[in-house]
């Protein structure tokens, strides 16, 4: 069983419900990624989501572009990023870690060695926002057998073909997008969430998260009485950007532990 899988089943015995996180590797500055890591874990993340920073992010908004600009100066790239998890990973063999990016830095890496790498890291998942599922089921094969889990995403314009495709193609859980547009947006449609999930669970037995617009205790509290887990990133990243670079850690520490807190007064029997 997968570290990822290996939490979602302690959290279903427990009645939890799982906070996801996301930062971008890198911001604000390289040597701040790991000590936040490992304060998001501090503070009740049950998965982390960690950002590669590329030149042309097409599904992130002007936050998350924010941040992988940051990140680019500093001259973080994929391999940096797998270092970085490979130092979380000495303190930290439990967290399950989610790397979320696009195809370039993959394909320049080259797919093998990546995933190769990936594993040694101790990398539990990947997003490739660019990989839609009908297209790279080789990528999908071959990352399980590394034992990596490909997570696909599902937005409220999928159709049933893709709902199928992703739930026969992916592993760990499946991330569906809350809203139509980019990430940081904040019409979150609530009603609209609810009603799309439980076409989604019929399909698979996956876990099923949601992101794009959470952005606090309530709106993640709302979200989890239909999702299996909330995944929170621009605000995260804003609370970066909103302080110097050594108040990062406390800052981020200090926005999500009130979310898990809310998360488990309501769900936790």
């Amino acid at each position: 069983m997968s570290r990822i899988a290996a939490r979602f089943e302690e959290l279903r015995r427990a009645k939890r419900k799982a906070l996801i996180p996301y930062i971008t590797a890198g911001d604000p500055h390289p040597s701040i990624t790991v000590p936040l890591l490992r304060a998001l874990v501090e503070a009740g993340a049950d998965i982390v989501e960690l950002g590669v920073p590329f030149s042309d992010p097409m599904a992130d908004g002007p936050v998350i572009q924010r941040s992988g600009e940051r990140a680019l100066k500093h001259g973080v790239g994929l391999a940096d990023v797998l270092r970085m998890v490979g130092e979380f990973r000495r303190a930290d063999s439990t967290t399950p870690i989610v790397l979320m990016g696009y195809a370039n830095p993959i394909e320049a890496m080259g797919t093998t060695q990546f995933l190769r790498t990936a594993k040694a890291a101790g990398i539990d998942g990947v997003i490739v926002v660019d990989y839609p599922p009908e297209e790279c089921a080789e990528f999908s094969a071959a990352a399980k057998e590394h034992d990596i889990d490909p997570i696909f995403l599902l937005a409220p314009t999928s159709t049933d073909k893709r709902i199928h495709d992703v739930a026969r193609c992916g592993s760990g859980y499946l991330y569906y997008v809350s809203l139509r547009g980019v990430t940081g947006a904040a019409h979150l449609d609530l009603s609209d969430v609810a009603a799309r999930i439980p076409k989604i669970r019929a399909a698979t037995h996956l876990p099923i998260g949601v992101g794009f617009g959470i952005r606090d205790a309530e709106s993640a509290r709302r979200v989890a009485e239909t999702a299996d887990a909330v995944v929170i990133g621009s605000r995260i990243i804003q609370e970066i950007e909103a302080g110097a670079a050594d108040q990062a850690v406390s800052r981020v520490k200090a926005f999500l532990k009130p979310i898990r807190e809310a998360l488990d007064a309501s769900f936790t029997q």
